[in-house]
């Protein structure tokens, strides 16, 4: 995110909010009306480190780790956190530049041996990258012995990829079951579309093209606009959520890449300074990382929507 945008901050986010609140149906003539959370519950802060949490993964190996990173400008770092915010183990990601860190996901390594936390330097506000980049790094193991310590990790994979239409903005990623990846433009200039990369693709090198593309059904609103800023597939890899700042869509997900819309948009509100990171902890239930602005601390928010 830009820090023009960034500097619009509550007051930008209190009228988005009332903008949706007025105006949520898809089409201008309907009705329906955005659900509420059955569980909106704030669990703790993300710690000073982690000023600009543009992305979250929840281990699925390593129970109460999150995993998150600073948006861009910031250095090449993993931060692991618990529910509550604490900063478990700080590492040093070797191979990796951070140009403009936007999501992080966890899937089955490449080789398809552990688990992988892949890296989406993929944010483009100016749609002027001509290649952007994937960062896969086995997910290291935690330990109390760690806390306060700055360790090294290596990149064992760099995915350099384009799009077959020219540069996008694209702030949310996802790992299929299948080691595929799932890439969701951010909807600021153009409509928002999103693109599947399967692993054989990725293992093709050394750049990708990303060619396919399905449209997830997620309209601007008319007035303010609505942005994607994060996706994460559930841990049966049955279910999609794609977040923006004030809302949460859920798909069924099947391994063609299909997104099948689950009920009408979850209406989370303006509570966090600037939401962009969400994963599953459980099937049912979605975490929340935001940034932070001056005078508003980085929240972390468990949800749970009516299904």
């Amino acid at each position: 995110m830009s820090s023009a945008h960034k500097s619009l901050g509550p007051l930008w986010l209190a009228i988005l909010g009332s903008a949706i609140a007025m105006s949520c149906s898809r089409e201008p003539d309907d009705d329906a009306r955005p659900l509420i959370p059955e569980v909106h519950e704030r669990t703790g802060y993300l710690p000073s480190s982690l000023r600009e949490s543009s992305g979250v993964a929840v281990s699925r190996r390593q129970e109460g780790v999150l995993w998150s990173h600073n948006d861009s400008g910031n250095e090449n770092r993993l931060y692991a956190i618990n529910l509550q915010g604490v900063e478990l183990a700080t590492f040093r990601v070797k191979n990796a530049k951070n140009r403009d860190w936007e999501d992080i996901a966890i899937g089955s390594c490449p080789t398809g041996n552990g688990d992988c936390l892949y890296i989406a330097d993929t944010g483009d506000n100016l749609h002027r990258r001509e290649t952007v980049s994937i960062y896969v790094i086995p997910e290291p193991e935690i330990s109390s012995r760690q806390r306060g310590l700055l360790r090294d990790t290596e990149a064992i994979l760099r995915i350099d990829l384009r799009y077959e239409d020219g540069p996008q903005d694209v702030e949310a990623m996802a790992v299929g079951p299948h080691g595929e990846i799932l890439l969701v433009t951010k909807g600021r200039r153009a409509p928002i579309h999103t693109y599947v990369i399967s692993r054989s693709q990725l293992l093709a090198g050394p750049e990708t093209i990303a060619r396919s593309r399905i449209d997830p059904g997620v309209q601007r609103l008319r007035m303010l606009g609505r942005w994607v800023t994060g996706a994460a597939i559930s841990p049966s890899g049955k279910r999609v959520v794609l977040r923006t700042y004030t809302e949460l869509f859920f798909y069924t997900y099947d391994a063609s890449g299909s997104l099948i819309p689950q009920g009408d948009p979850c209406f989370i509100g303006g509570s966090e300074p600037q939401g962009e990171g969400v994963d599953f902890l459980h099937e049912d239930t979605v975490i929340l990382t935001s940034e932070m602005l001056p005078g508003r601390p980085g929240p972390i928010t468990l949800v749970r929507c009516p299904t």
